[in-house]
C-alpha cells in the first residue's frame, strides 16, 4: 500500500512538473502594429516565468486578411487567441447573436483587449459572463465618467465627435454618447471620416469638418477609441482643432498623446498586463473564459495638457489641480514643474484566485 501510495505521489508530482514545463501557444492578431499593450502582455508572461510561443499577425486595418488568419488557426490550433480592438475581435469570434461556425473560432479560447463596449458590440452578452469561449479587458473609462470629466474642467452644451464610420469602437462610443446626449440634454455633432473611390477612410476634408463644428458651436471635441483616428490626429485632427480655439478630450492614452487637452485614460502598459493575467487564469489555472469577467482597470488617470491649456487660454479649475496628472511637455517644463504622474491600479482579481505577484504597478 505505500509503494502504491508512493507510485501515485510520484506521478501527481510528474503531472504537475510537466505541467509546469508546458509551453503554451498564444495566436494573437493586431490591429495595427505592436502597441504598448503588447509589451506589457509579453513582459507579464516573462515576469511571470510563464512560457509562452506567441505567433503575431497583424490584420494592419484591411479585413480581407481575416478569412486568411482563421484558416491558419485552424491549422495551428494555439491554446489561446490574442485579439486586439472591437473589429479584430469580431473577425474571430463574430457577434455573439450571429455566430457563422464557418467564419468563426468557437473552439478555442478567445481573450479580448482594448474592447471599448464589449456589450454593445455584442461581443458578449453581460460582462459577467461571455457564456461561450470568450473573455476579454475593456479599454475605456465608462463614457458617462468621461462626460462628467469633461464637465467638470468646462460645462457645454454641444459636443463634437469625428470618427471612422467602419470601425465598431467609434460607433458603439458614438451611440453612448447619443443616449447620455438624450438623458442630459445636450447636443451631439458627429461627422464621420469619408471613404474614398476604393471604400478605404481617408482624411480628406476633416479639417473643414472640424471648423464646421465651431461653427456650429461645438464646445469639446471628443476623441473616440478610434485606430484610423489615432493614426492622423496629431498631425491632422489636434492642428486643425487648436486652430479654431476647440478643447479635445482625449478616451485613450495613444490619443491623449497626440495632443489633446485632456482625458481619462488606461494606461496601455497595464492593459496589456492585465490582459496576461486573464489569459494566465485560462491556460494554468484552467478556469473555463466564461467563468472570467470581463471588466478593465479599476483606476483612470485624469491628464491635462498644461501647455494646450496655455495656448487654448483654458486653464484646468482649481480644485483639478488636487487630483489630475498636469502633463508639461519636457521641452517647455522648469526641473520642479512637472507632477509625477499617477499609475493606475488594475482590478483586484477575486478572492479564489491568488493575486498574481506582477500585476501593473501601483
Amino acid at each position: 500500500m505505500c509503494c502504491l501510495l508512493l507510485a501515485v505521489g510520484l506521478a501527481a508530482d510528474g503531472d504537475a512538473a510537466a505541467q509546469a514545463q508546458k509551453r503554451y501557444k498564444i495566436y494573437a492578431i493586431t490591429f495595427r502594429g505592436m502597441t504598448e499593450v503588447e509589451r506589457g502582455f509579453q513582459e507579464y508572461f516573462a515576469a511571470r516565468r510563464i512560457p509562452v510561443d506567441i505567433v503575431w499577425r497583424d490584420l494592419a486595418r484591411d479585413a480581407s486578411r481575416m478569412p486568411g488568419f482563421i484558416e491558419e488557426i485552424r491549422q495551428m490550433r494555439p491554446d489561446l487567441i490574442y485579439t486586439w480592438g472591437t473589429s479584430v475581435t469580431l473577425g474571430v469570434v463574430g457577434p455573439y447573436d450571429g455566430v457563422d461556425r464557418s467564419k468563426h473560432i468557437t473552439d478555442i479560447p478567445v481573450v479580448f483587449t482594448l474592447v471599448a463596449a464589449p456589450v454593445l458590440a455584442k461581443i458578449v452578452p453581460d460582462v459577467k459572463s461571455s457564456k461561450r469561449n470568450v473573455t476579454g479587458v475593456s479599454v475605456v473609462a465608462p463614457t458617462a465618467q468621461q462626460i462628467h470629466a469633461m464637465t467638470s474642467y468646462r460645462p457645454f452644451k454641444t459636443i463634437g465627435i469625428l470618427y471612422t464610420p467602419t470601425e465598431q469602437n467609434s460607433v458603439v462610443v458614438l451611440e453612448e454618447v447619443r443616449e447620455i446626449a438624450r438623458k442630459n440634454n445636450f447636443t451631439v455633432v458627429a461627422k464621420p471620416f469619408k471613404m474614398d473611390a476604393a471604400k478605404k477612410v481617408t482624411s480628406e476634408g476633416a479639417a473643414d469638418m472640424i471648423r464646421e463644428m465651431k461653427e456650429q458651436r461645438v464646445d469639446w471635441l471628443y476623441l473616440p477609441p478610434d485606430s484610423y483616428l489615432n493614426t492622423v490626429t496629431q498631425k491632422l485632427v489636434i492642428p486643425a482643432a487648436m486652430q479654431n480655439n476647440l478643447p479635445t478630450f482625449a478616451s485613450t492614452e495613444g490619443l491623449m498623446e497626440t495632443g489633446a487637452l485632456m482625458g481619462l485614460v488606461a494606461r496601455y502598459h497595464s492593459i496589456g498586463q492585465y490582459t496576461a493575467y486573464k489569459c494566465e487564469q485560462i491556460l494554468v489555472n484552467k478556469t473555463k473564459p466564461a467563468d472570467v469577467p470581463i471588466d478593465t482597470l479599476k483606476r483612470f488617470s485624469l491628464q491635462v495638457r498644461m501647455d494646450v491649456a496655455e495656448q487654448l487660454k483654458l486653464p484646468p479649475p482649481l480644485p483639478m489641480f488636487n487630483y489630475a496628472e498636469l502633463i508639461v511637455p519636457k521641452a517647455a517644463a522648469p526641473a520642479t514643474a512637472a507632477v509625477p504622474p499617477v499609475s493606475p491600479v488594475a482590478p483586484a482579481p477575486a478572492a479564489a484566485t491568488p493575486a498574481p505577484a506582477a500585476a501593473p504597478a501601483k
